[in-house]
């Protein structure tokens, strides 16, 4: 029987497929007992192996510049000014003249107050020749004893005359000095408050002007009594050392975050608590040669307030935070593999968020590599190499925040 030339081309291509068809089972049956797919290769990360070391507790504390000094400019005697010496707003000395007022009536008092020393005076002397007189008398028994008492007498009230009359005159001198209203400290000047022609006097309400002394300089700054607390007594437990709030160096931030260019001391904190607030007050002195610092303005103050002996810290790019706002890490375990582990955070110092509690000394920490990785897959961890990172590098006075 001859077979149709259709059937035969069909016959051939099914002898064609069956090896492959063959090949294919049977390379299904060995991936099955291999168990699956092949395995995807470790995903590379970068990691930091913690360990406890030495880090200072620096703390960020809102603040406002006050001068040194401040002195307002009265005048000690009442009169009309005639003139005013300073330029608003320079610097000005101790001593130097700003106002004049009108001097003639004092330089008549002064006149005044010598015409009646002189008088004085001459009551004194006449005083005195008659009490020599009558002693002499009174020694040839010419002059009665009443009249040497009288003369002695008259001499002892020229002499406080004489001395009432000089002190007249010290006055009188000194209104004319007064007249020249001079600054009482060393410092910046403000605007003036009255102009020429004013009747000024000691009773005058507003002051003539303003002085304020800038260079050095005070910051004003307030902490939580209970972060006081808090440090005192990890100083006691031994696990902070260097708690000396007297010798605590401070730094000065302004308000867009730029560093001033000279360090400060710590003068002193207040011995009492704000009732309202719960803050304590301390202040700082910084030098001011440029004036750069102002009065009134706000600023942020980095102190220096101990270093935690055994603090452990990682990253703050390797914190992630859960939907719930719990801080965790990405940790690699013994087997290389991904686990979670939720931490406690507290400060950010340099870059680094410190962790209170959940790692230990020794734990691999992953900082890169976040985006294909989930607890249980094994990586292939290096270490980080923060030259090479994208972070910020660490500034010469690490910032620190409080934990969120």
């Amino acid at each position: 029987m001859q077979v149709p030339s259709s059937l035969r081309a069909f016959l051939v291509g099914i002898s064609l497929l069956a090896p492959l068809a063959l090949a294919a089972c049977s390379d299904e049956s060995q991936q099955k007992q291999a168990g699956g797919p092949p395995a995807m290769p470790p995903m590379p990360v970068s990691i930091v192996t913690v360990k406890a070391e030495a880090i200072p507790i620096v703390n960020e504390l809102p603040g406002r510049v006050t001068p040194t000094r401040i002195a307002e400019v009265r005048p000690r005697v009442s009169g009309i000014v005639i003139e005013r010496v300073f330029t608003q707003g320079s610097q000005v000395k101790e001593g130097d003249v700003l106002y004049r007022i009108d001097p003639e009536p004092f330089r008549l008092r002064v006149a005044s107050a010598e015409a009646a020393l002189q008088r004085a005076q001459a009551e004194q002397l006449n005083a005195t020749q008659n009490a020599n007189r009558n002693k002499e008398l009174q020694a040839r028994n010419v002059a009665s004893t009443q009249a040497l008492e009288n003369s002695v007498a008259a001499l002892a009230k020229a002499d406080a005359d004489v001395a009432s009359a000089r002190a007249a005159l010290s006055t009188a001198k000194l209104d004319l000095q007064y007249a020249d209203v001079t600054a009482p400290i060393s410092g910046r000047i403000g605007r003036a408050l009255i102009t020429e022609g004013a009747l000024v006097g000691s009773g005058t309400p507003e002051a003539l002007a303003t002085i304020q002394q800038l260079d050095p300089i005070y910051a004003d700054f307030t902490q939580s009594v209970n972060d006081l607390l808090n440090l005192r007594r990890a100083a006691a437990a031994g696990t902070i050392t260097g708690a000396n709030g007297n010798e605590a160096p401070v730094r000065l931030l302004f308000d867009d975050g730029t560093p001033y260019q000279h360090n400060g001391r710590l003068l002193f904190a207040e011995v009492t608590v704000d009732a309202t607030t719960g803050q304590v007050t301390m202040r700082g002195q910084f030098p001011n040669p440029e004036d750069d610092l102002l009065p009134g303005m706000y600023v942020r103050i980095q102190i220096e307030q101990g270093v935690e002996k055994s603090a452990i810290a990682v990253p703050q790019q390797a914190v992630q935070r859960d939907t719930g706002g719990q801080a965790l890490v990405y940790v690699v375990d013994g087997e290389s593999k991904i686990a979670i582990r939720p931490v406690q955070t507290g400060r950010v110092v340099g870059g680094r968020s410190v962790i209170t509690d959940g790692l230990n000394p020794g734990d691999k920490v992953v900082v890169e590599g976040f985006q294909k990785i989930r607890p249980g897959a094994p990586v292939a961890p290096q270490e980080w190499k923060p030259e090479t990172a994208s972070a910020a590098p660490v500034p010469s006075a690490p910032a620190a925040t409080s934990a969120q």
